[in-house]
């Protein structure tokens, strides 16, 4: 089984590199794609209430023989639940939808700063952690700015911020404020907009010296930059090849030839978190 290396968070929770996004993998075609990715040998699971497949996602859990304790299971809480008594019962419905005893990873999905209750969401989240109806929180889409206010105004630093980050637009600054905090990142589209990116020249030049796909490069990327991805793969021969990243070491060279990739018109789409929102 593949190696995959740890990241670990101002307060010692570690997260592999490499996590199974399933964005879209919904019903029982999404269930079945979340055992056989844990029998592939992922340990991170990555979901949303907005998905609509935590129910899918528990049962692709319950379905598999891997040990409970060994699997992060990640939910996020949208943006009409920050209201405090929307945000418990919210947290509360994610874990039952997940069929979960308490769900691992709770994040806020994005701050929605216009309409300013992200904080209101944080103290629920702390609350619930409080009460052992989550393990870790965290957030997503979060900017130094939120980050600093929720900590200001809580005491609480979240232990992991998931936000766009890909060869495109590879985010330096942000890692480096989350570096410093102890903050982990996580990459969501991590592959960006796949197509145009795995033909990048420079991507094939590096995949074809250790002879790995352009996937698997870019995914090598992101581990040696020490941010962990979540690429979504419904098949077991994808799923496979994805984790198996984790093992391709990059020189610096190699990571800052990908790096250089990167454009101030980077992002997929207009999600910049100091206005995108989301519902």
């Amino acid at each position: 089984m593949t190696t995959v290396p740890t990241f670990t968070a101002h307060n010692g929770f570690a997260l592999p590199a490499i996590g199974l996004g399933t964005y879209a993998l919904n019903g029982d075609a999404g269930a079945d794609a979340v055992t056989g990715g844990l029998e592939a040998g992922y340990r991170l699971i990555d979901t949303a209430f907005n998905y609509e497949n935590e129910g899918s996602v528990g049962r692709g859990v319950a379905a598999s023989d891997v040990d409970r304790s060994e699997i992060i299971v990640t939910t996020k809480l949208p943006g009409r639940h920050h209201p405090s008594a929307k945000a418990r019962t919210s947290i509360e419905e994610s874990r039952s939808r997940l069929g979960l005893e308490a769900t691992d990873l709770h994040l806020i999905h994005w701050p929605n700063p216009s309409q300013d209750e992200y904080v209101q969401a944080w103290a629920a989240l702390v609350d619930a952690q409080a009460r052992g109806v989550v393990r870790q929180i965290g957030v997503s889409n979060f900017l130094p700015e939120h980050l600093e206010r929720i900590e200001r105004e809580t005491g609480v630093r979240p232990v992991v911020n998931q936000i766009e980050v890909h060869p495109y637009f590879p985010q330096e600054e942000q890692l480096a404020y989350h570096r410093e905090h102890g903050i982990l990142t996580e990459a969501w589209s991590p592959l960006g907009r796949a197509k145009e990116l795995l033909d990048e020249a420079v991507i094939h030049e590096v995949a074809a010296a250790h002879g790995v796909t352009p996937a698997q490069t870019v995914l090598a990327w992101h581990v040696a930059r020490g941010t962990v991805s979540i690429p979504k793969a419904s098949s077991r021969e994808h799923q496979v090849a994805n984790l198996t990243a984790a093992e391709i070491v990059l020189g610096d060279a190699e990571v800052a030839a990908i790096t250089a990739l990167g454009r101030p018109d980077g992002r997929l789409f207009d999600a910049d978190p100091r206005t995108h929102e989301e519902s």
